[in-house]
């Protein structure tokens, strides 16, 4: 919704013609798309992802994100990636997919920096490279990125390609739970947990279990159930706030 919102000047009346008269807007866009403006092939394509003044559409998303990507707009990059990721209007392709997050992490995109480190990370799609993962997943931290900075703090935990730093891990997980990554959350309630700050481990875990999808807020449950405080194991059955 940020590519959407971000086509036309604030002051301009876009965002409000957006709220009021979604397929009005989306008219306004593909007439300024046709023209080759790149943001608004961007925002078309936002908008037929998620079904926003029109019915939901794959393939016109791949396409818009496609015209995008090679006019050098970084984030239609990363959404064509998403697409070939994940298959959304096509067949699935991880190796054009890498191909893109990487073209989109080269061109700034933060976005684009966190999936190519992920798909290094997990050699999907490329070699697995776990030093040139945690190269990216930097870069993308140093951006503000919430969930780059999460998994950075793992790095840091658990000593992959650097040396173990605790302080550091913490560190990055107090931020990146500031920025509302769910998984940040939970490292950095495990942290308040065993710095016995056990009362803010349980409200930042209430939010985590209303706010998260529900496959992760199922397990998330099954691991509090087994928590040897018992205020974190009352989360585990009862129903979040």
């Amino acid at each position: 919704m940020m590519a959407v919102h971000s086509v036309a000047n604030p002051n301009d009346g876009f965002p409000q013609l957006l709220r009021s008269d979604p397929a009005r807007a989306l008219g306004m866009l593909r007439v300024q798309a046709l023209a080759g403006d790149s943001a608004s092939q961007l925002a078309l394509g936002q908008m037929h992802l998620e079904g926003i003044g029109c019915e939901r559409n794959g393939a016109e998303a791949r396409y818009w994100f496609q015209h995008a990507a090679h006019q050098g707009d970084a984030m239609a990059m990363n959404m064509l990636g998403r697409c070939l990721e994940n298959g959304w209007g096509g067949a699935i392709d991880h190796e054009l997919a890498a191909v893109w997050y990487r073209e989109a992490a080269t061109h700034g995109s933060d976005w684009g920096m966190y999936n190519f480190a992920h798909v290094l990370a997990n050699g999907r799609g490329v070699k697995a490279d776990r030093a040139a993962a945690f190269l990216w997943f930097s870069r993308a931290a140093e951006q503000g990125h919430g969930r780059a900075m999460h998994f950075l703090g793992q790095y840091y935990e658990h000593g992959w390609e650097t040396e173990p730093d605790a302080e550091r891990a913490s560190e990055l997980y107090r931020c990146s739970a500031e920025k509302g990554d769910y998984r940040g959350q939970c490292s950095w309630a495990s942290v308040l947990t065993e710095q016995g700050r056990i009362d803010e481990a349980c409200a930042l875990l209430r939010r985590v279990l209303a706010a998260a999808p529900a496959y992760f807020a199922e397990a998330l449950r099954d691991d509090l159930g087994r928590s040897r405080h018992p205020e974190l194991r009352a989360l585990a059955v009862v129903a979040p706030v």
